[in-house]
């Protein structure tokens, strides 16, 4: 079974769900009205954000199941988690200036790489 994994994607769902409210927390706070996407730099930045996160997600989530099956449940669920604590590095960064996103991406997009590394090379191992 893969209940680590399965744990890890939740959190990484709940955390997505937090950055989304943040954004609509952001329009309120600033006063940007949908369907409006700039205008505030506090809203824009929750925005890029929630976007960025969005935007991993597609990438992250296939590469952890297919790393969990391929490989190990815990170890997939270990690098899942340190991708999460990289986005909220970056969350914590960017909420404060957009120049200060860059060690928390680079905590997520190791990890994001990590886990597709490992599941294309495990994968491609059974192919041979």
């Amino acid at each position: 079974m893969y209940h680590l994994t399965a744990l890890v994607t939740l959190l990484a769902i709940a955390f997505y769900f937090f950055v989304t409210i943040n954004v609509s927390r952001a329009r309120s706070r600033t006063g940007i009205k949908v369907p409006a996407t700039s205008g505030h730099p506090d809203f824009e930045r929750a925005f890029r954000i929630q976007a960025n996160t969005l935007e991993w997600m597609p990438i992250v989530l296939p590469a952890l199941w297919l790393f969990a099956i391929y490989i190990s449940d815990a170890i997939a669920a270990a690098i899942g988690a340190v991708w999460i604590v990289g986005r909220i590095v970056y969350f914590i960064g960017y909420s404060q200036a957009a120049a200060k996103r860059g060690p928390g991406f680079a905590i997520q997009a190791l990890a994001a790489i990590t886990l597709w590394a490992g599941a294309l090379g495990a994968v491609v191992l059974r192919l041979v």
